[in-house]
């Protein structure tokens, strides 16, 4: 089983009203819980854990994970308020406003990290749950505990707005936790920001000198790229109408998981000597099911059938 960790909010949308009115509509949404969501609807065995609130927008939440297949018993439900996150699209590319002060996600802490079974082989971490303490702390706290028996998989999906004024101790934490993971995913952009100019296939190798196995690197609209130690496999993107963008690299991550798992190739020793068809197989479902996920508007992964 996959464990997605990191943040669960609400986006709010914009949209318009039936009398030309602009406004925004709530859909349950964060960059790791549109992971979760995306490895259940494909099929993977999926489970989530977050602090999800008991209020009206947590249960939202919690609803919509369940409806999508995702196990939600290791979330930490209180009676914290849910964040919530204002949309603004641009040309299809999304900016944000976040309300996140004294949330169930934020203000989640060491004590409530759950214990976890056998079954759960691999973790996912990333978002902007890596950013603001005490939940950035706790995260990392979960990944350092289980990198060493687990299979341990980062996208740290930066948004430099986000992180102003933070950003050297979010640098740190970004570092440290990529040098415990085993997979670490990476939008070009996010990869040039980390590790400056440069050919992308070096910045790659670069991070996978710190301790990973395998690096994907989104381009875009170009497609995706699979760096490890001897390999460097790119598959084309999908071509398709965009909506939005939200939700696009969550979803290749899940894709990619989900085919690494079908494979059986989501352990330590797999992973270090994982074939060119196995990250041709990761690359090419990433692509296709996030190519679905920008068709239409908002984080909107595909079932499996869809494929």
């Amino acid at each position: 089983m996959i464990l997605s960790c990191g943040e669960a909010l609400i986006d709010m949308l914009p949209r318009t009203t039936t009398l030309g009115e602009p406004a925004f509509s709530p859909y349950a949404g964060g960059a790791v819980f549109n992971t979760a969501i995306a490895l259940g609807r494909l099929g993977a065995p999926s489970a989530f854990f977050s602090g999800i609130s008991t209020d009206m927008l947590g249960e939202i939440l919690a609803d919509t994970l369940q409806a999508s297949k995702v196990d939600t018993s290791f979330c930490a439900r209180t009676d914290l308020p849910t964040t919530v996150a204002f949309v603004k699209l641009v040309n299809g590319q999304a900016t944000y406003a976040f309300y996140d002060e004294n949330t169930a996600g934020r203000l989640l802490s060491v004590d409530q990290l759950p214990s976890l079974p056998a079954e759960i082989g691999t973790l996912f971490f990333g978002g902007i749950s890596l950013v603001n303490d005490p939940a950035a702390s706790t995260y990392e706290a979960l990944q350092a505990r289980e990198a060493g028996n687990r299979v341990t998989m980062i996208d740290p999906n930066i948004r430099p707005g986000f992180i102003a004024g933070k950003e050297d101790q979010y640098r740190a934490r970004i570092e440290r936790m990529i040098a415990r993971a085993d997979i670490v995913k990476l939008s070009d952009e996010d990869l040039h920001w980390l590790e400056g100019a440069g050919d992308l296939v070096e910045l790659a190798r670069g991070i996978l000198a710190k301790g990973p196995k395998i690096v994907f690197i989104t381009e875009g609209a170009a497609g995706a790229r699979a760096v490890t130690a001897s390999q460097n496999r790119f598959v084309v993107a999908t071509k398709v109408t965009v909506a939005d963008t939200v939700g696009a690299g969550d979803t290749f991550n899940a894709g990619a998981l989900a085919a690494l798992h079908q494979a059986g190739a989501l352990s330590k020793a797999r992973l270090a000597a994982v074939s060119d068809a196995e990250l041709d197989a990761a690359l090419s479902l990433g692509t296709r099911a996030a190519a679905i996920t920008v068709s239409r508007a908002g984080a909107n992964p595909p079932w499996a059938h869809e494929l």
